[in-house]
Order: C-alpha cells, then structure tokens, then sequence
C-alpha cells in the first residue's frame, strides 16, 4: 500500500515531527508500506529526528506570498499527487491550506487529515479567530477520517468522520529517573502557547521557597528571547534556557518532576514521554490533552487552567514530598503503557485497511 503524507516540514523538533518519523518509519519497516512525505522547500532537509531510509522525501518549492502563494502550491500539490498515485493521503497540516486539500484533489483516493493541535490554537482576535475555527469545522467533513489525538478533541469538531487516535510513544527506558535529584524540566518551544510567560511567574515564587532547585527548559528559543528576559528582569536564579535537544530522553530520567503550562495542546507528547520515564506531571488542564492523559492525583497532578497560585502550590507540594513523587512516577511509568508505539501504529495499520475495504 502507498501512502503520502503532505506536511510542510520535517526538519523542526515539535511533536508532529517526532511522531512522524516514529509512525512513517515503523509503518515502512514492520508493515511493508510505501511511504512518501511531500514538504514545502526542502523542509526535508537535515531532520531534527530520524527516518527510515527507506522513505521517499519530495519537496514543493515557492517563493511567492499570500494568494499567489497558495495558487502555486496548489497547483504543485495537485500534480505531485497525481503522479504519485498513492492509495491514501494523508495531510499533517495544523494550518488553514490543508483543509481545502480534498476540495483541490477531489475524490479520487481517501484522503485522511491528522490533527496534531487543539482548535483553541487557531484562535487569534475574536472575530478572525471564530471566522478561522468556524470554517475549520465546515472543511473538516471532506475528509475520508479526521484523526483527533484524545477524546476531548472530538468535543471542538462536532463531526461524524472523526477518529481518536493518540500520539505512539517515542522511547520507554528499562530504567526511570530516581526523583531525588533537584531538577524540574519543561519542554517545549519557549512561546506564549506553550506558557513560558506562566513558567516564569511560578518560578518567580518557587526559586525563592526552594532555592536549590533548578528550573531547565528545553525547545526552539523564541529569536527575542523575552522569556529568558522576564525571567532576568525578575532576578530570577536557577531558571535555564536550552535549544531542543536529541537526547531529551536523558533529561526526563535526570529531572524529578516535570511542568506543562501550556494554554492549549493538541495532545501533550512530552507527558507521556516524561511519565515513561517514571517522572510525575504538572499541567494546566488546557485544551486539549492533559486531562486525557494525567489521572489528577494519582500519576500527576492537573491544575485549572490558567491559575498560577494553585499551579504554583501543586509544584512547591510535590518538590517537598519525595515519597509522593516516588508513589506517582510509579504510577505514571505503568500508565504510558498505553502509548506503545506497537499499540498506537497497529491501530494506523486497522484505520488503512478498512479504509480501502
């Protein structure tokens, strides 16, 4: 079976990377598929994560702005595919373009889209922000499926082709972090979405009752550096900045509690990563994916969205309770058991085959 998946790269380090190149690699390597991922101006090039070898990379290049941009990649695209002749595409494309793809290349293949963000994200002023999301919901009805990472997902589209599919786990080490070290980790691209603005005033207060804890932050550094520069308008101490690492797998198992004050995800694929290390998880119950994900109490804890003193509360409670922390990395390590990649891909491979019933 063919398949081509339509991004626009895969070259940076978020989530819809990673779970690509873990999905497109196994679906090659175990399922005997024949992948192509189409990208925009070899957004191909040196990937952040690794791809099977096997893996057919295209790329669609253009120069042009605003509508004229869109016409010449539309045009591209509609040929690309036509050449092609995949089986089933797929699109990964949070944005607004990839919605009109199967107005563009009609019915003659199913065409699945993969939602990789929460509808909250498209939000913007009031007025664009509901044009966007209403006409997000409308597109969505074209598509063969529309694939969702967890149930609360399914509440923002109010469609009947939707399917719940969750992200695969990346890694799930023999070993789990100790939780005895003094170290609490955030990851994710230092943006407002990912709520770095909220990091910094919880550890404004946290660095001052637990002064010999650390704060390290992982992910695509905003180019302004604002956070890193509140922090240090703040005379915040023990709060790091780092680019997104490879390795990030070490980091979970060095660190004792992780945070995710996120205003909304589309799944939270750093939870399920930190839990598979044995770390507990701290997160505002943000649409959409923590709540799915996080049993509050027991293998983490979820906060009300947006309330820093309780977020604030949470984090200072648990890095003064090395007995808890211990009790929910066990609990959290079993629970992402569930996202094994062999569980999550098998249900890919199910969604295929009745699709070309």
């Amino acid at each position: 079976m063919k398949l081509v998946y339509i991004t626009n790269g895969i070259n940076g380090s978020g989530g819809l990377e990673r779970v690509l190149s873990i999905k497109a690699s196994r679906l090659v390597a175990e399922y005997g598929y024949e992948v192509h991922i189409i990208v925009l101006n070899n957004g191909h090039l040196d990937p952040f994560y690794n791809f099977n070898t096997e893996i057919f990379f295209h790329t669609i290049n253009s120069n042009r702005k605003g509508l004229f941009f869109l016409k010449d990649y539309f045009v591209k695209i509609k040929k690309m595919v036509n050449q092609l002749h995949p089986d089933i595409v797929l699109v990964c494309d949070d944005g607004l373009k990839g919605f009109f793809l199967p107005k563009l290349l009609g019915k003659k293949r199913p065409i699945i889209y993969e939602r990789h963000a929460s509808l909250a994200i498209n939000t913007g002023n009031r007025f664009y922000g509901g044009l966007m999301r209403k006409l997000m919901r409308f597109l969505a009805a074209d598509f063969t499926h529309f694939v969702v990472l967890t149930p609360t997902n399914v509440k923002e589209w109010n469609s009947t082709n939707i399917i719940v599919i969750p992200n695969p786990l990346t890694f799930y080490p023999k070993s789990s972090a100790s939780l005895t070290t003094k170290k609490v980790i955030l990851v994710g691209s230092q943006s407002y979405v990912k709520g770095y603005d909220s990091a910094v005033k919880i550890w404004s207060h946290v660095g001052k009752s637990h002064p010999d804890w650390e704060l390290h932050c992982y992910g695509k550094k905003d180019s302004q550096n604002r956070f890193q520069n509140e922090a240090q308008k703040s005379a915040i101490t023990q709060m790091y900045f780092h680019e997104a690492v490879k390795n990030i797998e070490e980091k979970y198992l060095e660190s004792s509690l992780l945070i995710l004050p996120s205003r909304s995800e589309g799944f939270g694929m750093v939870l399920i990563e930190a839990m598979a290390c044995g770390v507990p998880c701290i997160a505002f119950d943000c649409p959409s994916g923590p709540s799915d994900i996080i049993n509050n109490d027991e293998d983490g804890r979820l906060i009300e969205n947006g309330n820093i003193s309780a977020f604030t509360d949470a984090l200072t409670s648990l890095m003064s309770n090395e007995k808890k922390r211990k009790e929910m990395g066990l609990l959290a390590k079993r629970n992402a058991q569930r996202y094994l990649p062999e569980n999550i891909i098998n249900q890919w491979n199910d969604l295929f085959k009745a699709t070309l019933q």
